[in-house]
């Protein structure tokens, strides 16, 4: 089942399937690793689910919604 990182509870993980959006978001989110085959953990949400704090490829990521949103993982 795949669903979009910005609709991940905190605990849950998968892998990256796909990273869409345009020009500088897509190449902000590749420029930090956020890449198709890369595991990917939802760790916290600030209280109005923006932003979200992730562990990808061994470190802590912060990631806006609209960011979030670009990312479609496979649920493990």
């Amino acid at each position: 089942m795949t669903k979009l990182l910005s609709d991940f509870a905190i605990g849950e993980k998968g892998v990256i399937v796909k990273v869409s959006g345009e020009g500088k978001i897509r190449r902000r989110l590749f420029d930090m690793g956020v890449t198709p085959q890369a595991e990917v953990l939802l760790r916290k949400k600030a209280p109005l689910g923006d932003p979200l704090e992730v562990t990808i490829r061994g470190y802590e990521l912060t990631l806006r919604k609209d960011e979030a949103v670009c990312v479609e993982v496979e649920v493990k």
